[in-house]
């Protein structure tokens, strides 16, 4: 029976490594480059912190210190992440760069419950912070996290979208504090910066919550939200030579690498340059569907499928 099953394993594996390894590569460099820029004004803010004797951006610059491990661990794994397959792992180390991801995520989730915690007493019993220091480090904080965010702006990676929405509440942040010292110069309004550190919290919580989600749903295999399982089934089943399919699955190893395997039925006499045109056709369907490695197993009518899934 062995003989009557035409597998395809890694087809375009060259084509698919080379562009995986430069959406990789790009991945990595944009990394480096937010954890530098966040180490770098993170000292600046502990030091400006400490001049200007303001507790508010200590208590940032603690929570960007926070942020600065999580962007270092993310671009350490997004590194690994990249190390080709081995005997222990047949797909590589791509999911490395999803579990970064999803402990990245819970560190938001902390912080910002944190913030939340801190912020709340502080309505009610508000601190004297020294208005001109918050204004001139907001302003830093504002073009420091905002040239990282732009630099990870076209980043695909799960890595890449933590980071950035940790990049984006540091902007957020700073935003926050550059319009609350202003306001605080011109009115005695002390409250305003706990009640915008709040807000922000909040919207990180609900962002790093439908992270979460996704990564779990990768993790038990889900079908990749992007993807129309029924439409490929379709025009698969539609191409000249396939009388059916079964046994379809289609699952992602880290949100952008897709693997699809499925169970093509063909006619007893079938010939192999028919075999041939049906790859090819589902080759081009499966580039079209971004699905980056495949596996299809050919029957005959005849054959009697030897999978419980059949």
């Amino acid at each position: 029976m062995s003989e009557n099953h035409t597998k395809n394993h890694n087809s375009h594996d060259h084509f698919e490594d080379h562009h995986g390894h430069i959406h990789h590569h790009h991945a990595v460099k944009n990394l480096k480059m937010a954890f530098v820029l966040n180490l770098t004004f993170t000292l600046i803010e502990a030091v400006g912190g400490f001049f200007t004797n303001s507790i508010a951006i200590l208590s940032d610059a603690l929570h960007d210190l926070g942020d600065t491990l999580a962007i270092g661990m993310s671009w350490y794994f997004q590194k690994l992440s990249g190390k080709s397959r081995s005997q222990k792992y047949s797909y590589g180390y791509k999911r490395l760069s999803l579990v970064s991801a999803l402990l990245s995520s819970i560190i938001l989730l902390i912080g910002s419950v944190l913030i939340i915690y801190k912020a709340v007493p502080r309505i009610f019993n508000p601190e004297v912070v020294h208005v001109e220091g918050m204004f001139i480090i907001a302003i830093i904080g504002v073009l420091v996290n905002g040239a990282a965010v732009l630099r990870l702006k076209k980043g695909h990676s799960s890595n890449e979208r933590v980071v950035r929405l940790h990049l984006l509440e540091d902007v957020l942040g700073w935003i926050a504090v550059l319009l609350g010292s202003v306001l605080m110069y011109f009115f005695d309004w002390p409250f305003i910066d706990p009640l915008l550190s709040i807000a922000i919290a909040i919207y990180i919580l609900w962002n790093a919550f439908k992270n979460i989600k996704e990564f779990v749903r990768i993790f038990l295999q889900g079908i990749p939200k992007d993807i129309d399982l029924d439409e490929i089934s379709d025009r698969l089943s539609a191409i000249g030579g396939v009388e059916s399919i079964h046994d379809v699955h289609i699952w992602s190893m880290d949100g952008e690498y897709n693997v699809f395997s499925v169970h093509l039925v063909v006619d007893d006499d079938i010939t192999a340059k028919k075999i041939i045109s049906i790859k090819k056709e589902a080759r081009k369907l499966f580039r079209e569907f971004n699905i980056s490695h495949e596996t299809l197993e050919f029957e005959y009518k005849s054959e009697a499928c030897h999978f419980e899934e059949c």
